[in-house]
Parts: C-alpha cells; sequence; structure tokens
C-alpha cells in the first residue's frame, strides 16, 4: 500500500461510545474500536488538511474484557452528576493506514509532497504523536509505537469470524466530502481471525445526514508546509 504506516496503539482502558447509550449519561463501549476513533488517533500521530487519512485494517491483540466504573462526570450547568460507564480492559491493537492527498483542497497544492509527508508522518509514529493519543475519550490515555502489521501473536488468531452488527463507521465532514453537510456512516464489520478490514468512507451505504457545516479556508499563510516542517524537525525545532 503506497503511504502505509504501521503502529501499535495500546493502554488500560478504552471506550468507544455505542450512541445509543449517550443520552442516559450510562455510556457503554463498543466492543471494537470503530474506523472514526482509530482515524482520530492517526491524525494525533500527523495531521495536515492537505492529507485525508485512510484506516486500512485493525487487529485485535488482546481478549475483549469489560469493566463497569462509577464516575463524576461534570455537567454542562455545572456541578458533577453519577454515572456509570463501561469501558474496554487492556487493550492493544495493531493499525494500518495510509494518506491521501484531499482533492477537495485545490488551494493546497503548494503542500502535495508525497515523500516528505510520508517521512514526516513515520517520525511521528516513531515518536509517540504529534499530540496527546487517547481510546475514544481523553481519560483513556493511548500509548503508540511503530510495527509491522501481522506481526506477533493476537487473542483470536484462529478464531473464525465474528460479526458485531450494525455500527459507527465514522464521521462524513466537508473537507472530505466536498458537500456542505455533516454526517455519520454506518456498517456491518466482521472481524475475521482478529482482523478488521475497513471499507472506505464512500462504499458506506448507510449514510445519515446531521448537521450543515461549510469548509474552513487554509492558505499558506496559515499553515506549514511539508518543506518547511521537515526542516524544522531536522533542525531540531
Amino acid at each position: 500500500m503506497r503511504n502505509c504506516v504501521e503502529f501499535i496503539v495500546y493502554g488500560n482502558y478504552a471506550l468507544f461510545t455505542d450512541p445509543l447509550t449517550k443520552m442516559g449519561g450510562e455510556k457503554l463501549s463498543y466492543q471494537i474500536p470503530t474506523y472514526q476513533a482509530l482515524k482520530g488517533i492517526v491524525e494525533s500521530l500527523y495531521w495536515k488538511p492537505t492529507l485525508v487519512m485512510h484506516v486500512d485494517a485493525v487487529r485485535i491483540m488482546k481478549p475483549i474484557q469489560m469493566e463497569s466504573k462509577g464516575v463524576r462526570p461534570i455537567e454542562y450547568g455545572g456541578g458533577n452528576t453519577l454515572a456509570n460507564y463501561t469501558y474496554l480492559r487492556d487493550v492493544a491493537y495493531q493499525v494500518k493506514c495510509h494518506f491521501e492527498f484531499n482533492e477537495n483542497r485545490p488551494d493546497l497544492q503548494f503542500d502535495r509532497n508525497e515523500n516528505k509527508h510520508h517521512n514526516i508522518f513515520r517520525r511521528a509514529v516513531n515518536a509517540g504523536g504529534r499530540r496527546d493519543v487517547f481510546l475514544g475519550t481523553r481519560e483513556c490515555q493511548a500509548y503508540v509505537e511503530p510495527c509491522v502489521f501481522g506481526e506477533g501473536e493476537s487473542y483470536y488468531d484462529d478464531y473464525g469470524d465474528l460479526h458485531f452488527g450494525t455500527m459507527v463507521h465514522g464521521l462524513n465532514y466537508p473537507d472530505e466530502t466536498g458537500e456542505n453537510t455533516m454526517g455519520v456512516r454506518l456498517w456491518n464489520p466482521v472481524m475475521s481471525d482478529g482482523v478488521i478490514e475497513f471499507i472506505r468512507p464512500e462504499a458506506c451505504t448507510m449514510v445519515r445526514p446531521i448537521a450543515e457545516l461549510e469548509m474552513k479556508p487554509f492558505s499558506k499563510d496559515t499553515i506549514t508546509s511539508s518543506d518547511d516542517l521537515l526542516a524544522e524537525l531536522e533542525r531540531g525545532d
């Protein structure tokens, strides 16, 4: 795969919230990470509006285990409330991803240096990311290391197929679709021997629009080009 980057992300807890459980304060995690959650991790490692990050596959390395906790989240009106969150416990995922140039951003053609973006991306993975990495929610801090996808033992090797029903795939944003609409995508994932192969966002047939949204403008004055960014990294700035 061109521009491919592979890494392992792991942590003590993860919370990939099932939207059906968000309204009552009793959050319940999906059993597996969503495409959007993994894409968020990838963009925490390296993000530029010039690029669109694609998650190709995830490999579940440890057994799926759940743990409930009583928490005191902050209410919007002030103060705290009581809630019960069900997290995934002791997780590790191998992730395979790649980037493509954002064709909806012709104004950023000056930043389309494929080789330099790939080098910066790999440097970011080796450094553990350019921003904080977390698994679904901010309280679930995570760590990233480079790996070779498929190496090492997974708990689900030779396990066969597992079906997870209909779940969220991800979100459509105007700068990636070219439309001034934000939408949510659904799909039906299948895990085969611990590996989930993600379909591309445009291949999702179940899409629901949720809000009108416009693309954020960028220019040479508001972003650092890959040429300048790589030069800064090599100088140690």
